[in-house]
């Protein structure tokens, strides 16, 4: 069977993506955030993950206002990158994993989450640029299962129902018949408001506390509803989702997890950034 060797956790910021184009890592308002990364980078050299399992949010690429799922698989051989107007280069083709992801479906399927199911999909900076920060140097290594999770238009998700969603998708992984090993990695977050009356919110004291919550108390963030946790968040804030859906995904691997390392830093571009890499051992 499959091996869930860990998660990972960061922000997905669109600059951050200019930054790597443009070199810029360690001007000062860079390296903060960039210098969480080697120990992750060391790390990751040592598990060599095979296959990741990306839990995201689509930005409008490839769902938009007019038809946004709750959960969405894909099950394509390959995801295109496309411009977004962010102005970040467009990425080669990231490779599918198509055995884990029709495994994954009907996993899901038969615990009753209705998921729309993608043979084609594009995938904006919320899928690629965690891979490029885990992954800085050459062709990205490791095949991809994305898992997209509506946190953009109402009605979304409660946490409870995405911190079930993970750990669906973590028993989905734990009963794969292959040899390969599986990271997952939540891509979003933490507090950030981009617009409205509160446009700038950042809340440090909630985001250390969440997660501070992912090793000492997992199911801590799904006391929350989606309206609590965007007034304590803000409107993107809620991102932070993934990270539940990360986090539960591990609780099928391994009863406990350690942490890798972690990171926080604020602001960039208005958002709290977040970093948390956690092992199964």
């Amino acid at each position: 069977m499959a091996k869930l060797i860990g998660g990972l956790a960061t922000s997905h910021i669109p600059a951050i993506g200019g930054a790597i184009h443009k070199g810029v890592q360690q001007e000062p308002y860079w390296k903060p955030f960039f210098d969480g990364f080697p120990p992750i980078h060391q790390w990751l050299s040592e598990v060599k993950p095979d296959v990741v399992v990306m839990f995201y949010n689509d930005h409008g690429l490839n769902f938009f206002l007019d038809k946004m799922p709750t959960f969405a698989v894909g099950a394509a051989p390959q995801y295109n990158n496309a411009d977004e107007g962010w102005g970040i280069p467009t990425l080669p083709p990231f490779k599918g994993e198509t055995d884990l992801s029709w495994h994954l479906i009907n996993t899901l399927m038969e615990q009753d989450f209705d998921v729309t199911t993608c043979q084609e999909m594009l995938v904006d900076h919320a899928c690629t640029l965690p891979l490029k920060l885990f992954w800085p140097e050459g062709e990205c290594p490791v095949t991809v299962v994305p898992v997209c999770i509506n946190t953009v238009q109402f009605p979304l998700p409660s946490a409870k129902r995405t911190y079930a969603l993970g750990k669906a998708v973590g028993e989905a992984i734990a009963s794969w018949s292959s040899d390969k090993k599986v990271a997952v990695i939540a891509s979003g977050g933490l507090s950030h408001q981009l617009d409205g009356e509160r446009a700038g919110h950042i809340n440090k004291a909630f985001d250390l506390q969440f997660m501070d919550s992912l090793l000492t108390n997992p199911e801590w963030a799904t006391q929350f509803s989606v309206h609590e946790l965007v007034d304590k968040t803000g409107t993107q804030g809620v991102e932070l989702l993934m990270w539940l859906a990360m986090r539960a995904a591990l609780t099928v691997g391994s009863p406990t997890v350690r942490k890798v390392h972690s990171n926080y830093h604020i602001p960039i571009s208005n958002t709290a950034t977040g970093l948390l890499a956690l092992a199964c051992d």
